[in-house]
């Protein structure tokens, strides 16, 4: 019983401390593009250019960083890896604040990247607690906290650039995750540690790697989850410049909030149902689903001539698209031993990072070569690549699996006669 209630607990703290971490981080990203306009007399190229780099290089870092962290939660526990990126990533946005210069700014996000992995160690770690047969289903509930901070955090942030000023906006969020920091130090037992000290093995980095690259279906969906986050990403820092097209007014930062926000309102409503599906039917099913419709929702944001479209079907998109991440955590919760889940999990969410650098940049080419509205078609297709990926990676593995059963069978039947 007391197992069961600081699950719970754990549970309950995590999803608030992943409000405040998202909320407060998602402040910042719709005003990014307008925050290096104010550094200078600079041309729309030059922004766009600069917005995509310092939007991206946060992940570059992250991405080399991502496994080193998930090893040191498998031998360490993820509580102090919770600790190290929650601090650190205030610490950054509270320089960030300071800063006068679009260089400056660049530096900062990519030592930000250095400690970014919050979320994905909080996700780790309630993973590791929590019975396979219901994974799905709670990380789906702990993944409400993450998008319901991004569904407020890019209002709050665009009321807050347009009232007070970018810089007190960084100074706010800094604050806002030391708090979550804080309360993961008073409040978080770590179950799983106590759970890992008898017969614990320990796998090398190259046992590791091996097991990744023998489950057919795990490699798919980490490199899926990096072509799903070039696909949100590639849109992402040009959304502001996207609605100033759509729309002449001054409160430019708050529409963008709003855009922003309208995915976030969509995962809350649906992430929970995913999980709770693919804990019924299987996660590569259900991320099959989602991607086919990610790529169908992808393609009128494209074609829509008034602000109000794009927030509906940014909705809608969001609605479809908020199970993957939850969905391929349970799938590596699933088919991964206990001691080695936090570094397996660090290599996915490496990929994930990986589609957040490629995602920025890939957009902003496109947008400068092209147009805006291209990057939509564009990350249409990516998806729908995704799926076909997908599709005949699992195809493959139940054919092999068919394949093997078959010649055990043979085997049998000859040992009998």
């Amino acid at each position: 019983m007391i197992f069961i209630k600081r699950e719970t607990k754990n549970l309950v703290i995590m999803w608030f401390a992943n409000f405040l971490v998202a909320s407060s981080t998602t402040m910042v990203m719709p005003f990014l593009s307008l925050y290096i306009n104010t550094m200078g007399d600079f041309s729309t190229e030059y922004v766009q250019r600069w917005a995509g780099f310092v939007f991206g290089i946060t992940f570059l870092t992250a991405f080399i960083f991502s496994p080193i962290w998930g090893r040191v939660g498998d031998k360490y526990g993820y509580k102090p890896v919770l600790l190290i990126t929650g601090y650190g990533i205030s610490a950054s946005l509270f320089f960030m604040g300071l800063m006068d210069t679009v260089h400056e700014l660049f530096l900062l996000r990519f030592v930000q990247g250095a400690v970014t992995g919050f979320i994905p160690t909080s996700l780790a770690m309630i993973a590791a607690q929590t019975p396979k047969k219901k994974v799905g289903e709670v990380l789906g509930i702990l993944q409400t906290g993450n998008v319901t901070g991004t569904l407020f955090g890019p209002l709050i942030g665009g009321m807050m650039a347009d009232q007070f000023g970018f810089q007190y906006t960084f100074l706010y969020t800094s604050a806002a995750i030391f708090t979550a920091a804080t309360v993961v130090v008073f409040g978080v037992k770590e179950i799983r540690k106590k759970e890992k000290r008898e017969n614990q093995k320990h796998f090398t980095q190259r046992e590791v790697l091996q097991f990744i690259f023998h489950k057919r279906v795990l490699l798919t969906l980490m490199v899926i989850t990096l072509l799903v986050q070039v696909a949100n990403f590639s849109i992402q820092p040009l959304l502001a410049i996207y609605v100033s097209m759509l729309t002449k007014t001054e409160s430019i930062a708050f529409l963008a909030g709003l855009a922003f926000s309208a995915t976030g309102f969509g995962n809350l409503i649906a992430t929970r149902r995913w999980g709770k599906l693919g804990d019924r039917i299987g996660y590569e099913k259900v991320i099959m689903g989602l991607l086919i419709g990610g790529a169908v929702a992808f393609i009128p944001q494209g074609l829509v001539t008034s602000l109000w479209q794009l927030v509906i079907l940014r909705f809608i998109f969001g609605m479809i698209t908020g199970g993957i991440i939850p969905l391929t955590t349970a799938y590596i919760r699933n088919i991964s031993p206990i001691d080695i889940q936090g570094e397996v999990n660090g290599y996915s969410v490496s990929f994930r990072f990986l589609g957040n650098v490629i995602g920025p940049v890939f957009g902003g080419a496109i947008s400068g070569f092209i147009g805006i509205q291209a990057v939509f078609f564009v990350t249409s297709a990516i998806l729908f690549a995704a799926f076909l990926l997908l599709y005949f990676s699992v195809k493959k593995e139940i054919s092999e699996k068919n394949t093997q059963h078959s010649g055990k069978t043979a085997v049998l039947f000859k040992s009998h006669h």
